[in-house]
């Protein structure tokens, strides 16, 4: 029998097709899997681990550390890095910095630093806490016995306000300034000394 050209060409079209598609048809056929869908990617087998390995053994006299739970930081900074959140598993911390409560060089508390207080008043009634530390710290600009005076002058003016918002609450306070120890950032340009000119509160959680 002979095909017009047309009719050929429609058989030589078929007939490719299905030379081409027969080898993929016979690899889902013989794959391990199958019914994962089409195109998925099986894993293969997790390797044998030799029980026995030395190295996967004490050494003689040896025995396991007593299990205990890691200590889970969370760290949350808004964007303008002027108040830091740090929770660990046993207290909270806010890091307030300095401009934001307070003139350049002053310990005169501003209205904003007011409304930032009273927020972290009120976290420590949620808290039910009964211990406050309020830690004052600056830069490394300016002398240390001027930073040391200025930090414990404003850890004092926020350790006011607190104890303020938190009413007849009983709470024992523990006030300090540290001048420029402990900076949580570069002194060396402008934005890390802004973040360690700070005051902060600590907290313990509620158990």
């Amino acid at each position: 029998m002979s095909l017009t050209p047309r009719a050929a060409a429609v058989a030589l079209t078929a007939l490719t097709t299905l030379v081409f598609m027969t080898p993929l048809t016979a690899a889902h056929a013989d794959d391990e899997d199958p019914s994962a869908p089409p195109g998925s990617v099986t894993t293969s087998p997790p390797p044998e681990v030799d029980a026995n390995s030395p190295g996967l053994k004490l050494a003689d006299g040896a025995t396991l550390a007593s299990a205990r739970v890691l200590d889970i930081k969370s760290v949350v900074e808004d964007l303008g890095g002027e108040e830091r959140r740090e929770d660990t598993n046993e207290d909270v911390t806010f890091a307030l910095q300095a401009e934001v409560l307070f003139p350049k060089d002053s310990s005169k508390l501003n209205p904003e630093g007011r409304g930032r207080i009273r927020a972290i008043a009120d976290e420590i009634k949620a808290q039910n806490a009964t211990n406050v530390r309020v830690f004052g710290f600056t830069d490394n600009l300016g002398s240390y016995a001027h930073g040391l005076t200025l930090s414990k002058r404003r850890a004092e003016v926020v350790h006011a306000q607190l104890a303020s918002n938190l009413g007849d609450m009983d709470v024992t306070f523990v006030v300090r300034g540290y001048s420029e120890d402990y900076p949580i950032a570069d002194n060396t340009s402008e934005q890390g000394r802004r973040k360690n000119r700070r005051v902060e509160v600590t907290f313990p959680k509620e158990a």
